[in-house]
């Protein structure tokens, strides 16, 4: 069974195997997927390599930020002016911006930071998302603990 998504390529079943033995750990080998999906190590490489560079997926190291040293989050709810992309871009371009994404409904625009503390917060709300030209209105949601994050998902 294929799934084709909106601007990426027809993706068969071993292919979202593949997907999902990487979701639930990203260090597992190539030879451990190949034994579970059914290709050979080499098959496996080449075809997490074809859906790395076509921007399917991406295999990367998450943290948790408080445990890190960011210990403020927020999600910005932006209202906006005017054309919302050059507001995206001036957003996806903060250091302290993690998610930028265009949306409808009572945002224009959802941006999630991450800030060493709330004095940093404020800074970075008050002087610089604020001062974005387009921005009307900016409400920050501050995350107070973090209960659920996941990146295993399937498209059906």
């Amino acid at each position: 069974m294929s799934r084709k998504s909106v601007a990426g390529p027809d993706l068969d079943d071993i292919s979202w195997q593949i997907i999902e033995q990487l979701q639930e750990d990203g260090r597992r080998s190539y030879g451990a997927i190949a034994k579970v999906v059914g290709l050979s190590e080499a098959a496996v490489r080449q075809r997490v390599q074809r859906m790395t560079e076509a921007g399917v997926m991406q295999i990367v190291a998450v943290t948790d930020p408080m445990r890190v040293g960011a210990h403020r989050q927020a999600m910005v709810g932006l209202k906006v002016s005017g054309p919302l992309r050059p507001v995206a871009d001036a957003l996806t371009a903060m250091s302290e911006t993690i998610y930028v994404v265009l949306c409808a409904g009572t945002y224009d625009i959802l941006c999630e930071v991450v800030c060493d503390d709330d004095a940093h917060l404020v800074e970075v709300l008050a002087n610089r998302i604020r001062s974005v030209p387009g921005v009307t209105s900016a409400e920050a949601i501050v995350y107070l603990e973090l209960c659920k994050e996941s990146y295993r998902w399937r498209a059906r």
